[in-house]
């Protein structure tokens, strides 16, 4: 494996949960693999998860990790081909991208939907480049239409969890005061169909995803119909995919509540964080001895450790 930016990259799930099993019981077993290697770990945006976990990960393999934050202490950049550099950016990508290939071993991105236009964000403008011109093992740390270091973590948390051999998954729309990307909710849709859960989506009329990613998945525009007997319960906000970028509801009526997770068979409830406090989840359900959002997050070390090993053995 050269790069990861797809749960699908890793091949038999059921191996790769195993590979992340050994890493979970045995995190610094492998520090040699990755002594004198260095990870570059590059930010187009936000992050506390993924930042300290994949340093954490790196650095459990026995690699130098070093940081870039591309919108402080560095030249602003360029994305797009054919522009005239005449404005407030001073160096464009071709250049900058393969420069910092030549300071690395592997490189991990983050970079989010912008949702200026949704060609754009679907062909992966940003991360691609990196893949192309870098010359190095790329791995996704979000993208704009995916976020496999996401799902792995989700999807082992699920197997440590799970008490049934097929669990009901139901994945949730809930309300968010502003526009937020599909790149968790089309990642993790993708790592359902990896699976042979009972796995439902839930999400208002006009929030349905890109048929990509829905594709032989039961969709629902009722919640409290996709809750009943539900193990566990993944609350996600995304903006519409059809009106692409746009919040076409904040209807509260669809806020993960007690009353809610009633509807469950006692589910464990799931989010990848951060997360609006009684905007997708009230206070108590997310602070309830059901909700796992604690464990998840821990599991970003695993997950990314796990997939970091794989680019290191192929290197």
């Amino acid at each position: 494996m050269n790069t990861f930016t797809s749960i699908k990259q890793l091949g038999d799930l059921k191996k790769a949960l195993e590979a992340a099993k050994y890493v979970t019981a045995n995190p610094f077993a492998d520090k040699a693999l990755g002594q004198d290697k260095t990870a570059l770990l590059v930010f187009f945006n936000n992050s506390l998860r993924t930042r300290l976990s994949t340093q954490k990960a790196a650095l459990n393999l026995g690699m130098n990790v070093m940081v870039l934050d591309v919108n402080q202490g560095a030249w602003k950049l360029e994305t797009q081909r054919g522009v005239i550099m005449d404005g407030d950016k001073s160096e464009h990508l071709l250049e900058a991208i393969p420069v910092m290939g030549c300071y690395a071993d592997i490189i991990g991105v983050r970079s989010f939907a912008r949702f200026e236009s949704r060609e754009d964000d679907y062909n992966e403008v940003i991360l691609n480049q990196f893949i192309k011109y870098s010359g190095k093992p790329v791995f996704s740390m979000e993208a704009a239409i995916r976020h496999p270091l996401q799902t792995f973590a989700d999807l082992i948390t699920i197997e440590q969890y799970r008490k049934k051999e097929r669990p009901k998954v139901v994945m949730t729309w809930a309300p968010h005061p502003k526009a937020l990307p599909q790149a968790v909710p089309n990642s993790f849709a993708e790592g359902m169909s990896m699976t042979d859960f009972d796995f439902v989506i839930a999400n208002p009329e006009g929030y349905d995803l890109a048929p990509e990613f829905t594709k032989g998945i039961r969709v629902t525009h009722n919640q409290d119909e996709a809750l009943e007997g539900a193990d566990f319960v993944y609350a996600k906000n995304w903006a519409s995919y059809e009106h692409y970028g746009e919040v076409l509801s904040k209807d509260r009526s669809w806020t993960v509540t007690k009353e809610k997770m009633a509807l469950t068979n006692n589910a464990f409830f799931l989010h990848c964080l951060p997360v609006r406090r009684n905007m997708i989840v009230s206070d108590e359900v997310i602070e309830s001895p059901q909700s796992l959002v604690i464990p998840e997050a821990a599991n970003r070390v695993v997950s990314a450790q796990t997939v970091i090993k794989m680019l290191l053995q192929d290197l």
